[in-house]
């Protein structure tokens, strides 16, 4: 009986301790942790907008009028009456050649048709008086033929005199070489004293004149085609008012402030480059634009009624390269939208394809998400996404390479 009491003992102590054990056991489990709250996102939704779309072509400024001094008749350059690279005005003297042996051929000339003048009367009177006499047959036929054609010799020879008088009063005239154009002229190819001959090849001097200025710039004919095919269809159109009016950009990235007017477009293509010239006209009062500088034109393309414009920091690309936008869905989870940009505008980009009214796209929060993949759970923020104060999550790429 002893040992039977011993034995019922163990068993209760072992069933004691496994007991406790199992205690300790539940007391050292920990407890499963919270759920993780979904991501706080801020989100703008989309809206289309009416925009005036404008395109920026590189390209040169040109002189609105150039005029090549070259001297109309042979002689010595006395003097040159022009400060090189000053102002000069229409008609004002540049060169003055040696007047004196176009002076001496206008007196020989005037000389000659007075000689020729003072003939005429005793001529003419001689012709008349054989005219009557040969009606009463008192002089012969050829006698009076001979009187007449003495008269139309004179007066052939006085309109011969007249036109040399002129002709030798317009060389006179040439030895005074003056600015055709009003502009800046540059150096002068030749000093006091040298010989010049009339039309020689080259130049006196240059005058350019720069107000107005024209800025020349080439359009892809591929840019030419898709402006148009956007118009036809639709997508583009024309302002009534102000389409032709473009501004200028000049190389330090300031805006030129007066507006300059779309002269023309050439009608053929360059067939080394592929482009048309556009040809724009600025004023050019202060002198600012100078022949040669190399400027931006903005030129307007047409009015999109209904743009998608997004933030640059809601925009994101894939390892290829290929831009995409995250958005929050009617289930309040992320989407992802591959997109197709027109180009860059301010701080926005202009998406041909892949948003709609009403997208909303995340701007804030993009580092969380691309830890995610679409389909997970969201949460928007109360406070209105305010542009400009946050980070782009990616870097913008400019116009030219968007896809």
């Amino acid at each position: 009986m002893r040992l039977d009491r011993t034995v019922n003992k163990s068993r209760s102590v072992a069933l004691v301790a496994l007991l406790g054990g199992l205690v300790l056991a539940g007391c050292n489990r920990q407890a499963p942790p919270p759920a993780r709250p979904a991501p706080q996102v801020s989100t703008v939704t989309i809206q289309p907008q009416k925009i005036t779309l404008t395109t920026q072509l590189p390209g040169r400024t040109s002189a609105f009028r150039i005029a090549e001094i070259r001297p109309q008749v042979s002689g010595l350059i006395l003097k040159r009456l022009f400060t090189e690279g000053s102002e000069v005005k229409a008609g004002q003297v540049l060169y003055q050649i040696d007047p004196a042996p176009f002076q001496a051929a206008l007196d020989n000339a005037r000389a000659a048709l007075g000689r020729a003048e003072a003939n005429l009367f005793s001529i003419r009177s001689r012709a008349e008086r054989y005219k009557e006499l040969l009606a009463d047959k008192a002089v012969s036929q050829q006698d009076y033929d001979d009187a007449a054609a003495a008269l139309k010799q004179i007066q052939a020879d006085i309109e011969s005199w007249n036109a040399q008088v002129d002709t030798a009063r317009i060389n006179l005239g040439y030895t005074k070489v003056t600015a055709p154009i009003s502009g800046y002229i540059g150096k002068s190819s030749v000093t006091d004293g040298a010989m010049v001959t009339a039309y020689q090849p080259t130049a006196l001097a240059t005058i350019q004149q720069t107000d107005p200025i024209y800025a020349d710039v080439p359009q892809s004919t591929t840019e030419l085609l898709r402006v148009k095919r956007r118009l036809q269809e639709g997508r583009l159109r024309n302002e009534e008012t102000g389409q032709n009016k473009v501004r200028l950009i000049l190389e330090d990235g300031s805006t030129y402030p007066p507006e300059g007017t779309l002269q023309f477009s050439d009608i053929s293509v360059d067939p080394s480059t592929g482009s048309v010239i556009l040809r724009t006209v600025f004023p050019n009062p202060k002198g600012m634009l100078l022949p040669g500088m190399f400027v931006r034109v903005a030129v307007k393309e047409g009015v999109e009624e209904k743009a998608i414009l997004v933030p640059q920091q809601g925009v994101s690309r894939d390892p290829k390269g290929a831009p995409y936008a995250m958005i929050v869905d009617a289930e309040g989870k992320v989407g992802l939208r591959m997109l197709t940009l027109d180009r860059e505008i301010g701080d926005k980009w202009l998406v041909a394809a892949g948003l709609a009214p009403g997208d909303q796209v995340i701007v804030e929060g993009l580092q969380v998400l691309q830890m995610l993949r679409p389909g997970t759970p969201v949460t928007v923020k109360a406070t209105p996404f305010k542009e400009g104060e946050t980070t782009p999550a990616s870097a913008p790429r400019s116009a030219t390479e968007a896809k």
